[in-house]
């Protein structure tokens, strides 16, 4: 009886309900749940401190701030209890400005990131050191992704599939062009490169077994094709449960000259079109960025995209 009244009393505030709310949804640090409920930093340490006492939240330190997260309630007493509060909360009259807070503050967190990544790229070539360079960075990151089974689609000559063949545990790279593959063929072989396959094939209708390969890519093609949706469509085919796209391209630009110059279809993407085209395709978890801007006319920018396929595909 005692626990139970523990808590009834815990859970019979507002603030502590609002909180726990966000919790639910988020790992959050006390500056950002600030930023959501416009609350003063002592007011929600005090609340988190009844909450952490009643084992509702635990914490964890990360570089200098501390984040809270909801406890696991199958872990918990009166468990039934306290989903039920968590129901009720989302009555409160702050629960939809304090979830359209949540989205705009992690926005804001992986901006940060992304500005933090930009900021260490962009001191990688200001300062000379003996061996220090994009391509031995690139290794090491190559050399820490597991093996997995990687289709290139739309591969070309085979670049992207000979760097990923370092750790991956088989890349099937796909082509339309026969010169193309036979080209890459002879690359990996003096490569001596055993776990590329190159496969003459569309794209739009890839040679590979549906529900075999743990990760696409579509490096700069999609710009290329009248139907780009037929390319995303056959890779969320081809993909494992749980297997991730990447997408490669031009963000949406005015260089019409592209079309006779490179041969392209279509003048780039907008962040929003791939963000459609993903999910129509039945993607989740889509993530959109700017992975480089170039510094020369025309100023080209390429998106990088990111989705999964759902794991009960």
């Amino acid at each position: 009886m005692a626990e139970v009244l523990k808590y009834l009393r815990t859970l019979a505030d507002p603030t502590r309900l609002r909180i726990l709310c966000l919790l639910e949804k988020e790992v959050l640090s006390v500056r950002e749940l600030q930023a959501i409920t416009r609350m003063g930093q002592s007011r929600i340490s005090t609340h988190l401190g009844v909450l952490q006492e009643s084992e509702l939240v635990y914490s964890h330190r990360k570089g200098r701030s501390i984040f809270y997260r909801l406890s696991p309630l199958e872990e918990l007493s009166h468990s039934a209890l306290i989903r039920s509060a968590l129901e009720g909360a989302r009555q409160l009259p702050d629960y939809s400005s304090d979830q359209a807070n949540l989205k705009r503050v992690l926005a804001l967190r992986k901006e940060r990131s992304r500005l933090f990544f930009n900021q260490v790229a962009g001191r990688f070539d200001l300062k000379y050191g003996p061996g220090r360079s994009w391509q031995a960075f690139g290794q090491l990151l190559l050399k820490m992704l597991p093996p997995l089974v990687i289709a290139d689609l739309g591969s070309g000559e085979g670049l992207m599939s000979e760097l990923f063949a370092q750790s991956a545990k088989q890349v099937i790279a796909v082509d339309s062009s026969p010169e193309i593959i036979r080209f890459g063929e002879n690359q990996a072989k003096k490569a001596r490169i055993k776990n590329i396959e190159f496969r003459l094939g569309n794209i739009k209708e890839p040679p590979i077994d549906p529900a075999s390969v743990d990760v696409a890519i579509l490096s700069q093609v999609l710009h290329h094709l009248e139907q780009p949706e037929l390319a995303i469509s056959a890779a969320i085919r081809i993909l494992v449960p749980g297997g991730k796209i990447f997408i490669l391209d031009l963000l949406k630009h005015h260089f019409s000259e592209a079309h006779e110059v490179y041969g392209d279809t279509r003048l780039g993407f907008s962040e929003g079109e791939i963000h459609l085209l993903l999910e129509q395709a039945g993607f989740e978890n889509i993530d959109i960025s700017i992975a480089s801007r170039e510094e020369n006319p025309p100023y080209f920018q390429t998106l990088l995209a990111t989705a999964v396929k759902k794991r009960d595909s």
